[in-house]
């Protein structure tokens, strides 16, 4: 269950900001962001904070090639389910949203990595050295 709380928090970060319908901050701001520019900086800086938090805990946990790898894994997924014939790309709605999923998943991954790994491996990692 954590693992997926951890992935919708990522998804939900990602489709804040960006989305291919009317509800997301970018499209927002760019019909607010004169009349309202205080809460869009606001706004503006609470997703940074997130992602600032999602990126730093996914570097750490599985750095650039393991985001890397799950990107490759997912879109080699993708090109299966399209030469298939199950998916097809000319949507960019679908498009959008695939790659929302692809990136939610990377982080997603990154932020659960602790707890993957201790269940795959039945290792406990520890990070912190700050008691030492």
């Amino acid at each position: 269950m954590a693992v997926f709380v951890r992935w919708l928090g990522a998804f939900l970060l990602l489709a804040a900001t960006f989305n291919p319908t009317e509800w997301n901050y970018v499209k927002w701001s760019i019909a607010n962001g004169t009349t309202q520019l205080p809460l869009t900086l606001f706004l503006g800086l609470l997703l940074g904070i997130g992602f600032l938090i999602c990126i730093l805990a996914t570097l750490r946990s599985i750095g650039a090639f393991g985001m890397l790898l799950v990107a490759a894994l997912f879109g080699s997924g993708l090109w299966v389910l399209y030469s298939w014939g199950l998916l097809s790309l000319q949507n960019s709605t679908v498009n959008t949203w695939l790659g929302l999923l692809a990136l939610s998943l990377i982080l997603g991954i990154g932020l659960s990595w602790g707890i993957l790994q201790r269940r795959l491996s039945g290792q406990v990692t520890v990070d912190d050295d700050e008691g030492i």
